[in-house]
């Protein structure tokens, strides 16, 4: 299924990073840095799907040319602590093809970068080798100057305002649900919190419970039990890089294991959501014409997204007219046997037990007991790294003593 993830980070000189770097290992170029003299050459890295760089129309023709663009980028800067790109990373649907990702990316970025004055580099990712052939995803490397036709002036401070983030994550989430539903796709995306997301549907099932419109209230309730998980720990940029390399450190280990914990709560999800239309359909067959097929008619669009709000009103009318027939009207097909008024709510309860049976706070001991494990894997880790790279310290200071004392002697010996 789709999922959020919207992540923005700085690249800046503080941390030693680069904006040639970053724009030549995101795209699989090869790049000289004019300020260093360093070359970055990331050719022979597979798995980028699509790069393409868009800029104002009123800018220059060379940021078309990545190397001239980020070396200009570089040559704006004069303080050793600047913050040199912005880089924003999401996660592509995997139900679209290559041709609506990139689309999709195209126009976000034209409208929430470009058309503010960034010039946006773009560079799609296909899934790696190992692990979870959906995560599509796409690197975006955007300019901290506005750009004019003569190159870049100012640094725009907005763009740094933590509202201008949280109206990129929800016009991804956005452009995201819109291009799913051109496709044809039921699946949507959401920005906020998983906690806020899990109380709207407890909220939405208990109201709808209310009103006896028990088809929404088991649709949110699956809901529920599926976004009743906790998100996934944020990974480093450095860390992140080692993710798709394949490198097993600590955060990544992590990482995975949360995530594995929220396939199996989507998982659990699923089973009760089938548990739902099983229901529904055998509810809506009992109903009789005209009725019958409500329940398979509109399958495709369950969800509620795309018609499923209109089968749940349907399903209320239906279940209204049958009340109101008389004893004589509601007569048992041969073979079938009538379904108990309990059995009909029983399983409302037993989703709402399932929803609360899931302990989080038993995951979140358990995932802070592999966190501490981790950390102090991670410590020794870093504390050999440090005892090999001081090992070759002094291996290159007795390599120097041993020079300068060539050096003496061959100066005696002439």
């Amino acid at each position: 299924m789709a999922i959020y993830h919207l992540r923005a980070t700085m690249i800046s000189r503080s941390s030693g990073r680069s904006a040639t770097a970053a724009a030549a290992y995101r795209v699989g170029e090869r790049i000289e840095d004019h300020r260093t003299g360093l070359t970055f050459d990331y050719r022979a890295r597979g798995g980028v799907d699509h790069v393409e760089t868009l800029a104002p129309t009123h800018a220059p023709a060379w940021v078309q040319d990545r190397a001239a663009l980020w070396n200009a980028v570089e040559a704006a800067e004069t303080r050793k602590n600047s913050q040199v790109a912005r880089e924003i990373r999401v996660a592509l649907p995997a139900e679209l093809d290559h041709g609506q990702r990139v689309e999709l990316v195209r126009e976000f970025c034209q409208r929430e970068f470009v058309a503010r004055g960034m010039v946006a580099d773009i560079a799609l990712h296909a899934p790696g080798r190992e692990g979870d052939d959906r995560n599509h995803h796409a690197h975006i490397l955007l300019t901290t100057r506005e750009i004019g036709p003569e190159g870049f002036g100012a640094k725009n401070r907005d763009w740094n305002a933590v509202e201008m983030l949280e109206g990129w994550r929800e016009a991804w989430a956005r452009d995201s649900n819109r291009a799913l539903e051109r496709c044809g796709h039921e699946e949507r995306i959401d920005h906020r919190t998983l906690e806020a997301q899990r109380i709207e549907a407890q909220e939405r099932a208990t109201a709808a419970h209310d009103r006896g419109d028990e088809a929404e209230a088991l649709r949110q309730t699956v809901r529920a039990v599926e976004l009743d998980r906790d998100p996934l720990p944020q990974l480093s940029a450095g860390a992140w890089q080692m993710k798709e390399r394949g490198i097993e450190v600590a955060a990544v280990r992590v990482w995975r294991e949360v995530k594995a914990q929220a396939v199996e709560v989507a998982r659990v999800a699923e089973v009760l959501a089938s548990q739902v239309r099983d229901w529904i359909g055998r509810a809506v067959d009992r109903l009789g014409p005209p009725a019958q097929g409500l329940a398979y008619a509109d399958a495709a669009d369950w969800n509620g997204r795309k018609g499923g709000q209109d089968l749940a009103e349907r399903l209320r009318e239906a279940w209204e007219a049958r009340q109101s027939r008389t004893a004589s009207d509601t007569v048992v097909a041969p073979g079938q046997t009538p379904e108990p008024e309990s059995a009909r709510s029983s399983l409302a309860e037993r989703l709402r037990e399932a929803a609360q049976g899931i302990d989080r706070g038993t995951l979140a001991e358990a995932a802070a007991r592999l966190q501490e494990g981790r950390e102090a894997e991670e410590r020794q880790r870093l504390q050999e790294v440090e005892r090999l790279k001081e090992q070759d310290r002094q291996q290159e200071r007795l390599r120097e003593r041993e020079a300068r004392d060539l050096d003496r002697d061959s100066g005696l010996s002439h």
